[in-house]
């Protein structure tokens, strides 16, 4: 397999991923909150990973609920560290209840009405199409990962450094870097 699909190895789960969510543009809160989670649970592991147990960390994290997440308490915690069908990391999963606090905290200070709109206003609701020939060229971050990562942080989020912020980007589609030729590719 060669292209914009080589990184999927002819696993079925990332073919439908790459075909089907990478890089296209996300609106939804919980969606978007759902691929921050999953993107911090990546760290230090292979997206495959998280591909692959990505039906049951949703389910164990209640499909992402912003206001069920925010919720969690030390029981909680504890409980998901007992799952083996999940990435049991005491670290990402505080980071996915302090996220949820945090994304709770934008859209109730008025700034934002939804965290769709905070996170689309770094582009001003635009998607940053790149023109890739090859993998070689997709850096791990840039210029815009860095400011999302710096805002995200100054406002409590954690697990979200430059390279984790410039994977969540791309996974709801503020990015596209399909690479050119590929059907997959946003116009622009």
């Amino acid at each position: 397999m060669n292209g914009c699909r080589y990184w999927t190895k002819n696993d079925p789960l990332l073919l439908e991923y790459h075909d089907n969510r990478w890089c296209r543009p996300c609106h939804d809160d919980k969606e978007l909150f759902a691929m921050l989670c999953l993107e911090g649970q990546q760290a230090g592991l292979s997206w495959s990973t998280i591909i692959h147990k990505e039906i049951a960390i949703r389910r164990a994290f209640d499909e992402f609920d912003i206001g069920i997440v925010a919720r969690y308490n030390g029981q909680k915690i504890e409980e998901l560290m007992q799952n083996p069908k999940i990435i049991r990391n005491r670290a990402k999963i505080k980071a996915a209840v302090r996220n949820a606090k945090a994304v709770q905290k934008i859209v109730s200070s008025g700034a934002f009405r939804s965290f769709d709109e905070y996170v689309w206003h770094f582009t001003e609701g635009e998607q940053i199409v790149h023109h890739l020939n090859s993998f070689l060229e997709m850096p791990s971050k840039d210029e815009l990962s860095e400011t999302v990562s710096k805002d995200m942080k100054k406002r409590g989020f954690s697990f979200i450094g430059p390279v984790i912020c410039y994977s969540f980007l791309q996974g709801v589609g503020v990015i596209d870097d399909h690479l050119d030729g590929c059907p997959c590719k946003a116009e622009g």
